[in-house]
């Protein structure tokens, strides 16, 4: 059975919580790593404006990089609709909420199995 190095699943759920305390909305992580060979978690948030987006980008890299984790790469931040961080075995997905309307990556990829966030943030 393929597993995720238990490291990143660890630091996916850090980012769903940093997620949350900048109020992202209809957050979500998927399992990638069955259907994906690049990463393993997908997470997947929402904000109401790019002021937020960028919100939930900043408080995410900080719990990160607090607990060891530090990002390959980033895009999008400079117009904030649809930010992207990747840290190899995971990659954040912020969009505005228009912007997820339209790229649907969570119908994209409805084969990944998702992971209770709620009962891990807690």
């Amino acid at each position: 059975m393929i597993q995720a190095p238990p490291d990143a699943k660890a630091l996916v759920m850090a980012a769903a919580v940093a997620a949350t305390a900048k109020q992202a909305s209809d957050l979500i992580v998927l399992e990638v790593f069955p259907v994906l060979s690049i990463t393993d978690y997908f997470l997947i948030c929402s904000g109401k404006n790019d002021k937020q987006t960028k919100a939930i980008a900043n408080e995410i890299r900080k719990t990160v990089r607090e607990l060891g984790g530090k990002p390959l790469r980033a895009a999008g931040e400079d117009l904030g609709d649809w930010i992207l961080i990747d840290y190899g075995d995971f990659v954040i997905h912020i969009f505005t909420e228009e912007k997820r309307e339209y790229y649907q990556l969570e119908r994209l990829w409805s084969d990944a199995p998702q992971l209770d966030v709620v009962e891990r943030a807690e």
